[in-house]
Parts: C-alpha cells; structure tokens; sequence
C-alpha cells in the first residue's frame, strides 16, 4: 500500500507541456501542514495565483488540494482524477492510492494555474506557484516527481515517525526530508533542525553536495517590533510587533517564520537567495493579520462539539443542542504531543492544574508511550476509541482502545474510576461509529469529570471523524 518510489509517479506526470507554475516543496516532520497553509494564505493575500496540496485530507478526499484558499470543486477533482486513472491503466503504470492522487493535484494545479496566470492583469505576478507538502519523507515521496522548477523548498523539524519507512534515528529521517532540495533552490530549515547536530550535519551535507543554500530563519525576530538591535520581544521604543501580541506558541511563531522566509524568497523580495535578518513593522503587521485570520482544522483548534451530543436522534438543528468546548488537535508522534501538552498545561490546566479529560485514539503501530507521556497526568481521565475507514488509504487501521487504556493506567491514571473504552463489542479494532460521540457524553455527563476541559486528540483520523460527524449535525467545523 505504501510503496516508496518515483517510477510510477514519474510515468504519469511525464505528458503534456510542462507545468507553468512554481513549486515551493515543504518536508519535514512536524509543522509541514501549518508551513504550507501559511504561505499559501501570504500569496493569496497579495493577490499571487496559488494553489495547495496537502495530506491527510480531513473530510473529503478532494479537500487536500486548495486553489486560492478554496477548495476545489468535487467536479473538478473528479475530473482530473478520472484523466490520471485513465492514463495509469492505458500504461499499465500501477500506481499507488498516494501517487494517484499526487497526479490528480498536479492536474487540478496545471489546469487552474495556468489558466490564472493567463488571465492577470500585467501589475500582476503572472506566475502562478504551488505550495506541496511531501507525504511521506521526501527523496522518494511521490511530489518529488513534479516536474515544476522549484522556486524554493522548506525541511520543517524532523523527528521521529514512520521509522519502519525512513529509519530509526532522526539522522536517517533526515537525510530522506533532505531529498527535496535542489541545486541553486534555497532551502528553508527550522532551526530546531541547526540545534540537533545530526540531523544538521546530514542537512548541511546534502545542501552541500547539490549545491542549496541553507536558510535558518529566526523566530524572534518577529517579536521585535521591527528592531534588528534588541533582544526580547520588544524594540527601543517599547512598541510590542503586531505578532507578540498574538501570544502564539513556539511551534506556530517558527512555523510562521519559515513560512514568511520562503514567501520572500519565492516572491523575489530577498533577490532569491536569502531571507532578511530582520523585519519591518509592515512585515510583522502582514504576518500577524495572515496568523489572525488563518484556520488550520485539526490544530490547537477550539470546536464546539454540542452538535453532537443533541437529544433528538437524526436531527439537523443544532437549536435544542447544549455548548460543548473541546480541544481538537491531531497530535500523532512523539514532537506534536509535546506541542499539544505545553498549550494543554499553559491555557487549560493552568496555575490550578486542572484535570484533562481526554478523547483519544492512535493509529496502529504508533508509539504509545511516547505520545501518550507527556499528555496525561495522574488526576485525567481518558476516552479511547478508533476512528473510521479511511478514504483513499485503505491500509490505516486504528490502535485497539485497550491497549490506549493500559498506556493509560500505566501512566498513573486510575483505572477504576477514569478510564473508559468504546470498542465495538467482541472486536475491539473494529469500528465503533458511536464511539466518539459516546466517549463525548461519557465525558460531558459524568459527574466525576464535569468541567473538566476536553482534549480530542492522538490522530489526524480521528480529527476527520470528529469535523465529518459535526459537520452533518450542522455544527461548524472551521474547513476552508
């Protein structure tokens, strides 16, 4: 089902013209999706054509490929997807569920940049760009295989995950994230990557060997109201940067700059070499309006799930529905439960340390302990339930909720009184298509547990689940 490899995916991009837009490729572990929305979100708002293709989708499977912060038609997906299906069977290509759709993306991209570019005005940029998040590592990830000039790419932090894929230390993952670059293309690294000496030592040496520059953008930098001079997140004359005062968490802030880094960059503001070492008021005014307004589903994002706890079985109305505030976020590996545990202890447990209710489930062959470790605390409670089939990817299953449970109690939650499991009776890594909203009442109701803050979280899957389930009971969902 996953089968690493650009033969297949090289055979069914190789027709027609080539493409009349620029890529700017993003890999990396954590952060890729966040980078990519980011800079899709900068050249919409200066009025440049672009387009995005990200994976998992969330929804429907068509909501992975966004043109200028829409996303594309069904129509319109179908339509590509259908020619690529056509093409791999007449060539007997083969192609894996990843690579097909990878095709469809491009097509959609070919079809709705060009015909942007062609009908700008001449003020305008008339080169449309396409904003790519690899899939799966990058020297081999199917996106790799676009046959678009890069304009820039971008290796977000790297870390552990799919060690079965890419390797088993962060040096081996590296050097597959390190694939993207391209020779006399500028590449953008966070900097977390510059503070682990292996991984930075295989990124710098690969950079070398193509010839790309590195480019470690500095967070801070944003915080400093427009002075290259002072430390801290204020300039001489006291004035906080229109992005300290968003309070973003680390994560964001690095993920905002890398992103701003590469715009500039692809853009032709820093004559495409390198990013500025500092930024003016204007910069950071434009990134915190882009940070303001911009939802990413799935990511630290606060929903109210009342929808799906109203009385009225099959019901549509969300009027008779009680308010519900939970946390969804699809930390999956060992990096983005480590993000989600700081936001979790700075704004919902608090001075006070309060108790967690959590919802979670996890795909099969995930690290539990790892991403379960730094969530829980003694006093939570915890749901675990699996999510349902998912579209396109045939071979994700979920992690039996028993054995989230006993990560659970072996992590010093009470199993007599806190823990609760919604699998489907006598097969527990079946479905449950009740499961979450069960889990959801359980965690409401109870009178142990009311008040609690509620955190869905564990995989992007069940962050699918949950916005699928709300967004047919009417609630809303924050999908572009």
């Amino acid at each position: 089902m996953i089968d690493l490899g650009l033969a297949r995916i090289g055979r069914l991009l190789q027709h027609g013209p080539p493409p009349a837009w620029k890529a700017i490729h993003v890999a990396g572990t954590n952060g890729k999706g966040s980078v990519c929305a980011y800079l899709s979100a900068m050249l919409h708002a200066r009025g440049v054509p672009s387009a995005r293709f990200t994976s998992p989708h969330l929804v429907d499977r068509w909501d992975c490929i966004v043109v200028d912060e829409r996303v594309v038609s069904e129509t319109a997906f179908r339509s590509a997807e259908q020619a690529v299906l056509q093409r791999d069977g007449a060539e007997q290509v083969g192609a894996t569920e990843f690579e097909l759709l990878t095709a469809t993306a491009f097509e959609v991209f070919n079809a709705s940049l060009s015909s942007a570019a062609s009908s700008t005005s001449s003020t305008t940029p008339t080169t449309g760009f396409g904003v790519i998040e690899c899939g799966l590592g990058g020297s081999l990830d199917a996106t790799t295989a676009m046959r678009a000039d890069r304009a820039v790419t971008v290796v977000t932090r790297i870390g552990l995950d799919h060690q079965g894929l890419l390797g088993n230390t962060a040096a081996a993952i590296a050097a597959h994230k390190a694939g993207i670059m391209r020779p006399g293309v500028p590449c953008i690294v966070d900097p977390a990557n510059r503070d682990d000496r292996a991984v930075r030592d295989v990124l710098e040496a690969h950079a070398r060997d193509v010839g790309a520059t590195l480019v470690y953008p500095d967070p801070l930098l944003l915080l400093r109201g427009g002075s290259s001079t002072t430390q801290g997140s204020s300039g001489n004359n006291g004035n906080v940067s229109a992005v300290a005062r968003l309070g973003l968490e680390p994560h964001q802030l690095t993920n905002l700059a890398c992103a701003y880094a590469a715009f500039r960059i692809a853009t032709g503001q820093d004559g495409g070499q390198a990013a500025a070492d500092t930024y003016t008021e204007a910069d950071t005014a434009f990134l915190a309006s882009i940070a303001q307004q911009l939802r990413w589903p799935g990511r630290l994002q606060t929903l109210d799930v009342g929808p799906l706890l109203r009385s009225t079985e099959g019901s549509h109305t969300t009027a008779s529905a009680p308010s519900a505030l939970a946390l969804l976020d699809g930390a999956h590996n060992p990096q983005s439960a480590d993000a989600l545990a700081s936001y979790v202890n700075k704004h919902l447990r608090g001075d006070k340390d309060k108790a967690i209710t959590w919802i979670l489930a996890a795909s099969h062959g995930k690290d539990l302990d790892e991403i379960l470790r730094p969530l829980l605390r003694a006093g939570d409670r915890v749901a675990a339930v699996t999510f349902g089939p998912v579209d396109g990817m045939p071979w994700v299953k979920p992690a039996a909720p028993r054995s989230i449970l006993e990560r659970a109690t072996s992590l010093g939650v009470n199993p007599a009184m806190d823990l609760q499991s919604f699998p489907v009776e006598g097969n527990e890594t079946a479905h449950n298509p009740d499961g979450l909203v069960s889990a959801l009442k359980w965690a409401t109701s109870s009178s142990e547990g009311r008040g609690n803050p509620i955190v869905i979280a564990g995989s992007l899957y069940l962050v699918s689940d949950t916005l699928r389930l709300l967004r047919a009971a009417g609630g809303e969902t924050g999908l572009p």
